[in-house]
């Protein structure tokens, strides 16, 4: 996709910083921000099209969550093998799901995508055979973690999955703060300056709710999962795909 205006929400000093939220400032520039600030980014999308269709079957559904701007719904959309099926594309951000239906207007997909400018939580999920958490379940309220996976689990069929990707926490402090030093230095890397950084973290507080390896792991073995594997990790970002 073309590049969004380049991210400088937290250029200028602000005299207070009030909690992030995906509004119509973040949708404008979210491509240039998630491509700077999530290390891997680029590689998990490489990969999605391919892990996509080793489980997408005819006549079924998939889900993206948490879409944003699409990218994992128009990725499938344009490889998919697979014929009678169906994309929907989910978010709560009415900034990020009109962004996204301007930018379908101007493609021509092999497979058309459902907007559904919806909380995840909320979604009846039906006949799914791959399902997408990409960076999602951290903004989600930690009581209702579990019941989403159990309900996207329901709703996939024999050898379905899902792929989630998420900010992981570490049980061991000190790891902890080497892996949120290390992410910071990338940052920097990445052209942010250190108020950029500063201001974002303080927006982000309370706000992107991490959890740990281990947790993640067990919700999905109690939700049903069999089969859990890491997909990718760089620092502190890991994909996981369980399959039913």
């Amino acid at each position: 996709m073309a590049r969004t205006s380049k991210d400088r929400i937290y250029a200028s000093k602000q005299d207070k910083v009030e909690k992030f939220v995906f509004d119509q400032n973040v949708a404008g520039v979210f491509q240039d921000m998630i491509e700077r600030s999530v290390p891997g980014y680029s590689a998990l999308n490489q990969l999605l099209p391919i892990v996509a269709n080793q489980f997408i079957k005819e006549n079924s559904n998939i889900y993206d969550l948490g879409c944003s701007l699409g990218e994992a719904s128009i990725s499938i959309a344009n490889t998919a093998t697979c014929k009678n099926i169906k994309i929907y594309a989910v978010d709560n951000s009415s900034a990020m799901i009109t962004k996204l239906e301007d930018r379908l207007k101007h493609l021509q997909l092999n497979v058309p995508i459902k907007l559904l400018d919806s909380d995840v939580t909320d979604v009846d999920f039906k006949n799914s055979s791959f399902v997408i958490l990409n960076y999602t379940l951290q903004f989600i309220d930690r009581s209702k973690r579990n019941t989403l996976i159990n309900d996207i689990y329901s709703s996939l069929m024999s050898e379905g999955a899902v792929l989630i990707s998420e900010k992981i926490c570490y049980e061991d402090k000190e790891e902890d703060l080497i892996m949120q030093q290390l992410h910071e230095n990338y940052k920097r890397q990445n052209d942010y300056s250190d108020m950029e950084i500063s201001q974002k973290r303080e927006a982000l507080e309370d706000v992107l709710v991490r959890d740990t390896h281990d947790q993640h792991i067990d919700r999905l073995k109690n939700a049903g999962f069999s089969k859990i594997s890491v997909l990718t990790k760089y620092l502190n970002f890991i994909s996981y795909l369980a399959i039913k």
